[in-house]
């Protein structure tokens, strides 16, 4: 079934993780799986552009049915497989309205965290200056106190949307990976350090951990002060 899958991913990007989260987690193994180098720019090759216009991985295709952003994919990839592996989407409305909020919330964590780690990579040499960096840093970071209180208030070994694993771990989990990945303390955010914990020994999760962690398992000091 998944024979007729293609991903084009690249390691350590949280959008590619998420599909590829979503394809362990409904049982999809298999796919044609393409690893890019981001050093050498294979993302901007005509393999991708071939599937994705924009250039940019993750560039999933199934049969001939292409869908490349990641929150789409894994919709996809749950809409298509109900019935296979983890079912992703809650039933109880309480959880299916948090599930909802919490993965676009994901969209605004994500990119305050990217701000931040490729803050240099983003903007010029020139055009850099510490007090934008700051304020990069300080958006991060009363985001990251948001994310405390969630969880904080769903209690002690909760997932995002309660007691499921639901899509909204899938695409949030690698964002979270990522901050401790770039050295974020986690006993200043202990909520976020113990969901971490939680998931991270998930089959899925492990299954589909970047290679590139796993080769080199000391990660940056970028948020050590955030």
């Amino acid at each position: 079934m998944a024979r007729n899958m293609t991903l084009l991913w690249g390691s350590g990007s949280p959008p590619c993780w998420r599909v590829m989260i979503a394809l362990e987690e409904k049982k999809l193994q298999g796919y044609n799986s393409r690893l890019l180098s981001f050093d050498k720019e294979e993302h901007k090759s005509q393999e991708v552009f071939s599937i994705n216009p924009r250039g940019q991985v993750p560039s999933f295709k199934h049969g001939d049915i292409i869908v490349n952003e990641s929150y789409a994919t894994c919709f996809y990839l749950e809409s298509q497989f109900k019935s296979q592996g983890t079912k992703l989407i809650p039933e109880s409305t309480e959880e299916l309205a948090l599930m909802y909020q919490r993965m676009f919330e994901g969209l605004t964590f994500y990119d305050k965290l990217t701000a931040v780690i490729f803050y240099e990579y983003y903007v010029p040499d020139g055009e850099r200056l510490d007090s934008a960096l700051k304020r990069h840093k300080d958006a991060l970071t009363s985001e990251l106190k948001l994310w405390e209180e969630y969880l904080h208030n769903l209690g002690s070994g909760s997932n995002l949307a309660g007691k499921s694993f639901t899509l909204a771990d899938v695409v949030i989990f690698p964002t979270v990976a990522t901050l401790f990945r770039f050295g974020l303390s986690e006993k200043r955010y202990p909520k976020l350090a113990e969901y971490y914990a939680l998931l991270r020994e998930r089959p899925s999760i492990k299954a589909s951990w970047p290679p590139h962690w796993l080769e080199n398992t000391k990660g940056q000091d970028t948020l050590k002060d955030v």
